[in-house]
């Protein structure tokens, strides 16, 4: 990842020292979509998120963009309207660090405009680890626990931590000058894993979990049984215990201001207009 890191940020001056290049800061929330959230677009358990990066122009219209992010996303079955999941009583936090090489799309051109709406679509290489308090206080990452049998049941891999998605979104920018910009964008991130909250498919029986992972497994592959009014006993093998037909996604929302870096414009200095403001809405 540090090596990812440190060609994001050398991309501008690698790649052009003769087109505009933008820094941008952005700032929000971050949420997830999956066996623990249900909702697919919600502030209800949403986290914060930041974003540092950098956009070439290729054209007025269309630049390349590269950002760091990270955020932390998390999930709780106290908060599902159904009385299952409420009683299964998982939850999880995970950290995202995400690296992503964009196309960015205005649909005016910001030399002329005060406002445009964008859009933009890409690749990215995120990481996370799901983990977990247990009812004592003690953090736990969830993914050396196997709590579905992952590496120990016929059929059932271990998932990766660090795998690529796809960033889409778009959003509104406004140009407070030529230099500075402003704007909001809401970004989603397609994932090709249903592990994000370590959660997708069937419960282990809790024996062969027992002997192959040890107590601290059961205790948290199932967490029904830690409810006060209503403990639960620890479901059977084969038992579903999420969906493995739907991926989990994960969304940004993020406010947004830009700062053109005038050394790196076409003839080497400022162009003539300074700090003006575009004439036209």
């Amino acid at each position: 990842m540090k090596k990812s890191f440190f060609v994001l940020f050398m991309f501008p001056a690698i790649v052009s020292s003769a087109q505009q290049v933008r820094l941008h800061l952005m700032g929000g929330f971050a949420n997830y979509n999956g066996d623990i959230q249900q909702k697919p677009i919600t502030f209800d358990n949403a986290r914060g998120a930041v974003s540092i990066g950098g956009t070439i122009n290729i054209t007025d219209k269309l630049a390349i963009r590269g950002d760091a992010s990270f955020a932390k996303l998390q999930g709780d079955d106290k908060n599902n309207k159904k009385i299952a999941l409420r009683n299964r009583n998982l939850n999880f936090q995970t950290i995202i660090q995400e690296l992503s090489l964009l196309a960015e799309y205005d649909f005016r051109n910001l030399n002329d405009h005060k406002v445009s709406p964008y859009i933009f679509g890409g690749i990215g290489l995120y990481h996370f680890s799901p983990y977990t308090f247990d009812a004592a206080g003690n953090k736990n990452y969830l993914i050396g626990l196997r709590t579905e049998g992952e590496g120990i049941l016929p059929g059932v891999k271990e998932y990766k931590t660090k795998q690529f998605n796809i960033p889409v979104g778009g959003g509104i920018k406004y140009a407070l000058s030529d230099d500075i910009r402003v704007g909001f964008e809401l970004g989603f991130r397609l994932l090709k894993t249903d592990h994000l909250d370590d959660v997708s498919g069937n419960y282990v029986d809790q024996n062969i979990l027992l002997a192959a992972q040890g107590p601290k497994a059961v205790e948290l592959a199932f967490r029904g049984d830690e409810l006060k009014d209503n403990p639960q006993a620890y479901p059977p093998g084969g038992a579903q215990r999420g969906n493995s037909n739907a991926n989990d996604f994960y969304y940004f929302g993020l406010f947004r201001i830009d700062f053109r870096m005038n050394w790196f414009d076409r003839d080497g200095s400022r162009t003539d207009r300074g700090l003006r403001c575009p004439g036209k809405l």
